[in-house]
């Protein structure tokens, strides 16, 4: 049934061509966001105080909304901090570099192993990881730091942050936003995934081997000589990586890889999904940082515990803070309008996005061609703050919207908002998201992030016609 639209809908439409526009403009718009909430709770509830408490309560809503994500974020990076300052995370690294004898496995082998990594530690902390065990290997066999940089930005930033099947932290936060199971995105997102994946990766190897046989990049002397961390956290890094023996890392080295996979199999086994894998990932990170953190540090244990999750939660809320505000916007857009201030919606209302497609398909013939175009477009804006994950709840209303206009394919257009948002803002090609990376390779992040443009757009460009024909 149509529904008349009124004068929040269109408030609604014209903020966010306003947060598109300040994305372009490459400004931050909590500012925005809050206005937008502000001025719709005044329009639907005619009181500036029960507007002002929206606001604060539209927070709350999205809080509560992604605190689960926010939370297995913040787990798994305390985690993936004690098995770096105990000098794990080398010994489950290290067995990989005896395979690694030409550049072409180096910049193979360290690819898939960080997309691996990364899927169950996220790119940022799995970066550290890599950097610090196989760069100087991968430089010995030839392949430069700049190769090694692609290598770590495409697979973990690219392909893993985009897909993030095991944490499931940018699914889920498209799915809820697009009213959608997170199952769902998931699976609607692997051929996508797949397909960026493997033109993306290929095109970047094929331009790395072309410029190292020209001697257009070669190895550099300093390439091997890049120091990760200060003096002092190494010496303070060196005494702690001390305290466990050789065989006790090799042990836990074995033991961790093997709860995840029990995980994975617990997961297949029960059909568990969303925020219940979540929460069995997130359970058992909690254990393994417990169990090493008493093991290493004795009498000192249960105070590390604690140093390593505020670790995790300042990095979670840190990434998760510019994610906020504008998903209290976008919650606005679904039924969360009405938890936060009441029944204000037109009757038969099924939520402002929703009455915006329907109003959409009966004014604008639209098809999926225009669907997928769109919403790559979109998804490439929101990851223009170098981000990713700021603007990726827009993309869920926006394929509502025009899923409800073509007649389905809602799933298909989140999953590929979410795969253009995180390729372009999660760390590719957006020079102040590619910093970890070219600082770990000692290289620098303006030309890692050029390297990395042509095959990025040539993907995007290949990924979105796929989207066309499955949709």
């Amino acid at each position: 049934m149509l529904v008349s639209l009124n004068s929040l809908h269109w408030i609604y439409l014209i903020f966010i061509l306003l947060i598109i526009g300040v994305m372009i403009r490459k400004r931050d718009t909590t500012l925005v966001c809050i206005l937008g909430i502000l001025i719709l709770g005044v329009v639907a509830t005619k009181s500036l105080p029960l507007a002002v408490t929206g606001v604060f309560n539209s927070l709350i809503y999205a809080i509560t909304e992604l605190l689960g994500t926010i939370l297995i974020i913040s787990i798994i990076y305390g985690m993936s901090k004690v098995l770096e300052a105990t000098g794990i995370s080398e010994v489950m690294i290290s067995p990989f570099t005896r395979f690694i004898k030409t550049p072409t496995l180096a910049y193979w082998i360290i690819g898939i192993l960080m997309m691996v990594i990364s899927w169950f530690f996220w790119p940022s902390p799995a970066v550290a990881l890599m950097g610090a065990v196989l760069l100087p290997v991968a430089v010995r066999v030839g392949l430069p730091a700049i190769g090694v940089a692609v290598a770590m930005n495409l697979f973990g930033h690219g392909i893993a942050l985009s897909s993030d099947f095991i944490i499931q932290g940018a699914p889920k936060l498209t799915s809820e936003s697009a009213g959608l199971p997170v199952g769902d995105v998931i699976s609607a997102s692997i051929p996508l995934v797949i397909t960026m994946g493997v033109v993306t990766t290929i095109i970047a190897f094929i331009s790395l081997k072309k410029d190292m046989k020209s001697g257009k990049i070669k190895v550099q002397e300093n390439d091997t000589n890049i120091a990760l961390f200060s003096n002092e956290e190494e010496t303070e890094g060196d005494i702690v990586k001390t305290r466990l023996s050789n065989k006790t890392k090799k042990t836990f080295a074995i033991i961790i890889p093997i709860l995840f996979i029990l995980d994975l199999f617990i997961m297949i086994r029960l059909n568990l999904q969303g925020g219940d894998a979540t929460a069995l990932v997130g359970g058992t990170a909690v254990f393994i940082l417990i169990l090493i953190s008493m093991f290493t540090y004795k009498n000192k244990g249960m105070e590390q515990i604690t140093e390593f999750l505020i670790t995790g939660f300042k990095f979670g809320f840190q990434i998760f803070g510019p994610v906020i505000p504008i998903a209290a916007f976008f919650y606005m857009g679904d039924m969360g309008f009405v938890s936060v201030f009441g029944e204000v919606l037109p009757e038969m209302s099924e939520g402002l996005v929703n009455d915006l497609g329907v109003a959409l398909a009966h004014a604008v013939p639209l098809n999926d061609f225009v669907g997928a175009i769109t919403l790559t477009s979109v998804g490439t804006i929101t990851g223009l703050d170098g981000s990713g994950f700021s603007g990726i709840s827009l993309v869920g209303p926006i394929a509502r919207l025009f899923s409800t206009a073509i007649g389905g394919g809602v799933a298909t257009l989140t999953a590929l908002g979410q795969v253009a948002a995180i390729w372009v803002g999660g760390g590719t090609i957006v020079p102040w998201a590619v910093i970890p990376a070219a600082a770990i390779c000692g290289v620098d992040p303006f030309e890692l992030a050029r390297r990395n443009l042509k095959p990025v757009i040539i993907g995007l460009i290949v990924t979105t016609i796929v989207a066309m024909f499955i949709i």
